[in-house]
């Protein structure tokens, strides 16, 4: 923990700090906003990614450059793809091009942006994939990987495609995906399934530890399946629970409204809890990925926006609960240094 607060965030700051910067300087007015409230409302996703910089040894910070990078790639095209001026499946799919040219160095930037009105961005998206580009360069077996990674990738994209059309099409389209793809699954519904693509832990994960030096074919095949779909499915449907309030005033999709209630819910999230658990005891390093899995729970829950939810207290004590003493600790330090940080800001 003394790690994390005294030299991972401070980076995860330095670095959002230019990509705000960057942000700013975005000649459209629309990609400007939508660049801006992403790294504004989300930058806790990248505090949170960052946690992986632990397994790159030396690598350490260039691995947080690579993770906020490439998750400022993801929040921006969420924002941008959720409050969007198209609702072109091929638009979005364009778009997320940009994310797996980002885990291929070997791979020519594009206009992302050729499928929609909006257009000058002063090279924002181009220069986020390029930073990722030359962080991955530095991985000397990085072909060991990046099938992985452009696996969850895909994963990752297709969900995107998917959620962000016209609203009468989405729900269509994200239950053919499921059913194309639930043989390789445990018992999942089509809304958990879609959770758990739509996170970029495993990508981090493997990632960091190939810039630690030590990855394997081995490894990444355990990466892989410990992370999805369970530990990534926890991560996002965290993400869309705190969220359910924010979605509902702007009309978007949250795959929480699909369970039957609200202790359904529960019962889920705490069986995702307990399979992720179960899920990393066979990777090495096991107590750090225990301790993503608990700080995940308690980052999650530590957000201001539990506070508006009607579950939000009773949710709170039962996961925190179910998670341990660590995801507690997290809990309380992620509210004190959230707290410290903004009357800082102020």
């Amino acid at each position: 923990m003394r790690i994390v607060f005294q030299d991972i965030f401070p980076v995860v700051d330095q670095e959002l700090r230019y990509w705000e910067k960057r942000a700013k300087q975005i000649p459209n007015v629309e990609l400007s906003n939508q660049a801006q409230a992403s790294i504004a409302t989300k930058r806790f996703h990248c505090q949170g990614g960052a946690v992986f910089s632990l397994l790159a040894g030396k690598m350490w910070k260039e691995a947080i450059t690579f993770i906020v990078a490439y998750q400022t790639i993801s929040d921006y095209l969420d924002n941008l793809c959720d409050r969007s001026t198209s609702l072109d499946p091929e638009d979005f799919a364009l778009l997320h091009q940009s994310m797996a040219d980002a885990l291929s160095p070997d791979h020519k930037v594009q206009n992302y942006y050729a499928l929609r009105e909006e257009q000058e961005d002063a090279d924002y998206l181009v220069d986020l994939v390029t930073t990722c580009q030359k962080s991955l360069a530095k991985i000397s077996n990085l072909s060991t990987i990046q099938p992985f990674l452009l696996e969850l990738e895909t994963l990752y994209s297709d969900l995107q495609v998917h959620k962000h059309v016209k609203i009468e099409e989405r729900i269509p389209r994200l239950e053919k995906w499921f059913h194309e793809e639930k043989e390789k699954l445990p018992e999942l519904h089509w809304y958990e399934f879609s959770a758990c693509s739509g996170s970029t832990l495993g990508i981090f994960c493997l990632v960091s530890y190939a810039m630690g030096g030590k990855m394997t074919s081995k490894l990444a095949d355990s990466v892989f399946k410990s992370y999805f779909p369970y530990m990534q499915g926890l991560h996002i449907l965290l993400d869309y629970y705190i969220d359910q309030e924010e979605d509902k005033q702007e009309g978007d999709l949250n795959f929480c409204n699909y369970y039957e209630s609200l202790e359904n819910m529960e019962t889920r999230f705490l069986h995702f809890i307990k399979e992720t658990n179960k899920h990393v005891q066979s990777l090495p390093d096991k107590q750090f990925h225990e301790m993503v899995h608990t700080g995940l729970v308690g980052l999650y829950l530590a957000d201001p926006k539990v506070k508006k939810l009607a579950s939000g207290k009773k949710m709170t004590k039962r996961l925190l609960r179910a998670s341990g003493l660590r995801s507690s600790f997290f809990h309380y330090n992620v509210k004190m240094y959230n707290k410290i940080k903004m009357r800082t800001i102020g």
